[in-house]
């Protein structure tokens, strides 16, 4: 083996590869379309050579012009807010374009200012919205009545008289109205106890402003986590954090009893369910453009049934429409719907036949009319529903001959399952946007190795109209830099197809040897595998790599977006990673590139990636060398309820502890060298799992290393670029055997 080193330059390289600095570098990347509600134009902001630069197109005359005079705009700002305003750094955040009177509406720190696009003059909005209240208030959309919550309970405002009238008096301080428990609802107890901030107003008018939506959470039996944060910003006492968190298999957790609300009358009906657990339950939704009836899609825990129902809201009884079951899980991920009140229909994804497809259903039935969609290929999402002309566009992957079966397409169906069309041929993924009468659609596409092209094409057949933007990239392919080479190999079982993707050092010469590294996620809701250019670009692969790596991607059996069949693989079976598909593409792969030295192969996650990085140093001692565990959700008993309920079933059977990474008989395996890191704020992964894998290592002599982050949660904010450094330097050290640059300041 050769010598390795590394030197000052190679941490410039990867520094200006990182995600936060490769921006420099590309400029007309990324196309982000704005529609006007009421004509096929559409605003969107670009990085240019010169800066932020704004730009107008007109679908019907095919033209683009810019969005206003930057320049005079800036005078006008400076002059108004009394600073120096850059004509291409413009601070316009949350732009809002009313075309019709031909304003946009901006907002800078806590103001609202309107500009005139005909003069460009610069005026402060008149604006009634007072934030603390209105996360407590709702407004009818009539406009007539106004629900507001105060002290646990509902109030409803006649907004023409101001009248205001209790609607409930029995809500309490655990068990209030018209709310839903958030992600994180955290809160400061102990010495320095405050109140948490009251839950947002959660309520879902009809759209004829007679009736409102609204549950009841039932918090008097949920439990809480605790977060112990030692490093404040301001005293020397720690303080504890609570949030409530349901974990797998918990029995006592957050609940909902629902509720129809009419305000002529005043009157309260609960609807006729048995209040539902909040882990994996309760959609509820209007039906139609009055109020009489609402639809709620309920999914047991485990996920192993989903049910529609169909409430009365005069009287609160519930009919079952149709009630599914899997052998394993119906994935709430791809179970996109529309409702078609005029006909009676609901259009539902199902994997009913083993790949994502829809179904077209007759509500007063519950039965299946057809299946609309037919194939080898799963359907992503319902873009929009032509009702009128019964006509379906959506985006799928896979159907394409020849191509990644991940990229995304946009397609035309009619409801009886004729006249498919492909609107987005090109070989890559591609990001639509169609405009407010589904004549024209913006079509954004890229891989990780062809730049991004965004042009306008005619939804009839999918024509090009007109080039947008092409991405202009002379500046990134000058410092060296290749594009990923996406890569396609066969799974372990030698006949299905899995995908992923290489990285190389811009300075990459096949005369030398490089260690290997795996990047891994494994989450069976994702795919890890990069398909755009931009997410491809803005990775910390790159950066890695520079340092004299051979960085790879690839997504096993068990991920997402595939058939049925290959996600089931997964189903209370998390603790295989892929992994076996993971060692057999990287021995293949250097079978082909020479270069890639298998004796000296490293990986590194993050999330469920940390849990798959750890387990992998811990299964596969001997070929894994070196491991960095980031945030790891290494036990899933002490995860957060619906993701392994999902995947691994209801209850937590004994999968849970053979798949957990604590397992002694599985840490003793460990050989090489090991980091574990966390935030000591995570309120997404607990920092629990690190401290228990911690414990288990210690117990079993195993030498390790470990890094906590103070006051970080799941990502790790200041300390992001400081961590990168730290993770790179671990591989450079241990796999390369080469002398960090341990104090090297990256940007």
């Amino acid at each position: 083996m050769q010598a390795q080193s590394v030197t000052r330059k190679d941490y410039q390289r990867a520094d200006q590869f990182m995600y936060q600095n490769v921006g420099d570098l590309v400029f007309r990347v990324n196309v982000k379309p704005h529609w006007a509600d009421d004509a096929p134009v559409f605003w969107y902001r670009l990085h240019t050579r010169k800066g932020e630069e704004y730009f107008v197109i007109n679908a019907d005359q095919r033209n683009k012009t810019h969005f206003f005079n930057q320049e005079k705009l800036a005078k006008n700002l400076s002059d108004v807010l009394g600073e120096k305003v850059d004509p291409y750094d413009l601070p316009l955040h949350n732009l809002d374009w009313n075309h019709a009177d031909n304003i946009f509406r901006f907002q800078k720190d806590s103001t609202t200012w309107n500009v005139d696009l005909n003069t460009l003059a610069v005026t402060k909005a008149n604006s009634h919205n007072n934030r603390s209240s209105d996360r407590l208030t709702s407004t009818s959309p009539n406009g007539k009545w106004t629900v507001e919550r105060k002290d646990y309970n509902l109030y409803l405002i006649n907004n023409e008289t101001g009248k205001k009238t209790q609607l409930t008096n029995d809500g309490k301080k655990h068990f209030f109205y018209g709310a839903r428990l958030p992600w994180t609802w955290k809160r400061e107890v102990g010495p320095e106890s405050k109140k948490r901030e009251p839950l947002p107003l959660r309520i879902s008018w009809s759209k004829d402003s007679r009736k409102f939506y609204a549950g009841k959470l039932d918090l008097r039996t949920a439990k809480k986590m605790y977060l112990l944060q030692n490093a404040p910003d301001g005293g020397f006492r720690s303080k504890v954090y609570s949030y409530y968190r349901a974990l797998p298999g918990d029995v006592n957790v957050a609940k909902i009893k629902p509720f129809v609300f009419d305000v002529e009358s005043k009157e309260q009906t609960p609807v006729d369910v048995q209040p539902y657990n909040q882990v994996s339950n309760g959609s509820w939704m209007w039906y139609g453009d009055d109020s009489s009836k609402l639809y709620g899609i309920m999914r047991e825990r485990g996920y192993g049934s989903v049910t529609l129902l169909e409430t009365d809201a005069a009287t609160g009884k519930v009919d079952t429409v149709f009630h599914r079951t899997s052998d394993t899980y119906i994935d709430p991920l791809n179970s996109g719907f529309e409702f078609l009140p005029k006909t009676d229909e609901l259009l539902w994804l199902s994997e009913r036949d083993g790949w994502n497809h829809i179904y077209l259903y007759d509500l007063k039935t519950g039965k299946v009319k057809r299946q609309i969609t037919h194939g080898d290929y799963v359907v992503k999402d319902l873009v929009h529903v032509d009702k009128e002309n019964r006509t379906i566009y959506f985006t799928a992957g896979g159907k394409e001959p020849n191509q990644d079966p991940y990229y995304n397409h946009l397609y035309r169906v009619n409801f009886d399952g004729s006249d498919i069309r492909s609107l987005s041929p090109e070989n890559g993924t591609h990001d639509v946007s169609l405009s407010p009468k589904q004549k024209y659609f913006i079509d954004h596409y890229s891989r990780v190795d062809k730049k991004p092209v965004t042009v306008l094409r005619s939804t009839k057949d999918g024509s090009v109209l007109m080039q947008v933007e092409e991405a202009d990239i002379k500046d990134l392919l000058a410092t060296g830099w290749q594009y990923p080479e996406p890569f396609k190999l066969k799974a372990r079982d030698g006949k299905t197809d899995i995908y992923g993707v290489i990285y190389r050092p811009s300075n990459f010469s096949s005369n030398k040897d490089y260690p290997v590294l795996d990047d891994i996620y494994a989450g069976p809701q994702a795919v890890k595998t990069p398909k755009r250019f931009r997410r491809g670009l803005y990775t910390s692969d790159q950066p890695q790599a520079e340092l004299g790596f051979i960085v790879i991607n690839v997504d096993g059996l068990g991920t997402a977006q595939r058939s049925k069949a290959f996600h089931d693989f997964s189903y209370k079976n998390l603790g295989d990673i892929g992994l076996p598909d993971h060692v057999k593409a990287i021995k293949e792969l250097a079978q082909k590139y020479s270069y890639m030295d298998t004796s000296r192969v490293g990986i590194y996650g993050h999330s469920a990636g940390g849990y798959d990085a750890a387990r992998a140093m811990f299964l596969r001692p001997d070929f894994f060398k070196v491991g960095v565990s980031e945030s790891g959700d290494h036990d899933l008993r002490v995860a957060k309820a619906w993701w392994p309920e999902l995947y691994m079933d209801y209850p937590a059977g004994p999968q849970y502890a053979e798949q957990s990474n604590m397992n002694p008989d599985l840490v003793d395996n460990l050989k090489g060298y090991l980091l574990l890191a966390h935030g000591d704020m995570d309120t997404n992964v607990h920092p629990a799992e690190t401290y228990r894998l911690d414990k288990a290592l210690i117990k079993a002599g195993k030498s390790f290393d470990m890094f906590i982050i103070p006051n970080v949660s799941h990502g790790y904010g200041y300390a992001s670029t400081y961590f990168m450094r730290k993770r790179m330097n671990y591989f450079v050290e241990h796999l390369l055997g080469a002398e960090p640059l341990r104090n090297y300041q990256f940007k």
